[in-house]
């Protein structure tokens, strides 16, 4: 008899087991579909957002006219520092104006944005810059030719403003990644402030405005010691042809560099800020 109570124990005992290992199964199996589903669901909400796509715009069009900007200002700081504080106070309170993917990437890092905004601003930004040089092309194709008796005097024709090939700048190449990753760090720091902290249009715009010219007058000044130019804007170096396949250094440049100059920025603010006193 007890043989038999044993045996029918042992029976539902393994019964259970199985049943358990059965549910963990298909626990485990279900759980990664089911992340995709919440994931696919999140960016299907996401991309309903009116606001989203107000605030993608409002990228586009900022980088637009940054961009525009820098390539009509030949790159002067002083230039962009009234353009950027401008487009801040016009735009910044629909999207952030972010108006530079490595500014976008270092926000992203430190939790100010999500990733699925980071990726939508970073593409409206490169279309942005892209759009400048197609319009600002237009209008120079549309200038008069420079006739014979001009250039016998030293005229040229009219061209737009563009960076520096870097592949003629054998063995100076770090010097303008270092150049470019300081600059954007400084620049890094003064966002990492304007998003985070202040509140006032105004003084965020000015913020954003002055850390910028900053920015490129540090910048700047290392990279013409070797010849080069200095944007620290991965967008708006699209606009300034600044990219060659001829060498991955361009891209290590003006696409890398900032980006990592930026994320410092941010960090070491977010670092260094009191918490407390907010």
């Amino acid at each position: 008899m007890a043989t038999k109570k044993t045996a029918s124990t042992n029976h539902k005992a393994t019964a259970n087991k199985s049943a358990a290992a059965k549910t963990t199964k298909t626990t485990v199996t279900t759980a990664p579909a089911a992340a995709t589903g919440a994931l696919a669901a999140h960016i299907q909400q996401s991309l309903r957002s009116v606001a989203l796509w107000r605030a993608l715009g409002a990228e586009l069009v900022g980088t637009f006219l940054l961009a525009g900007v820098v390539i009509a200002g030949q790159g002067q700081p002083i230039f962009v520092l009234f353009a950027l504080a401008g487009i801040v106070m016009i735009l910044g309170g629909i999207s952030g104006a972010y108006v530079n993917p490595a500014i976008t990437i270092g926000a992203l890092v430190t939790r100010r944005i999500g990733w699925l905004r980071a990726i939508g601003y970073i593409i409206a930004q490169s279309l942005g810059a892209a759009l400048a040089y197609v319009v600002l092309s237009g209008f120079i194709n549309g200038a008069d030719a420079v006739n014979a008796q001009a250039q016998a005097y030293g005229q040229a024709a009219p061209a737009l403003y563009a960076a520096v090939d870097i592949t003629k700048l054998a063995g100076k190449e770090w010097f303008v990644f270092f150049a470019e990753l300081t600059g954007a760090a400084v620049l890094g720091l003064a966002y990492a402030y304007a998003t985070r902290v202040v509140k006032d249009r105004v003084t965020s715009a000015l913020t954003a405005g002055f850390g910028i010219f900053i920015a490129l007058m540090i910048a700047v000044s290392a990279a013409s010691y070797v010849g080069a130019t200095a944007i620290i804007n991965p967008a708006v170096a699209i606009a300034l042809h600044a990219y060659s396949w001829a060498s991955v250094w361009p891209f290590a440049i003006y696409a890398i560099a900032p980006v990592v100059g930026a994320v410092l920025g941010f960090v070491v603010y977010d670092l260094l800020r009191d918490k407390t006193a907010e």
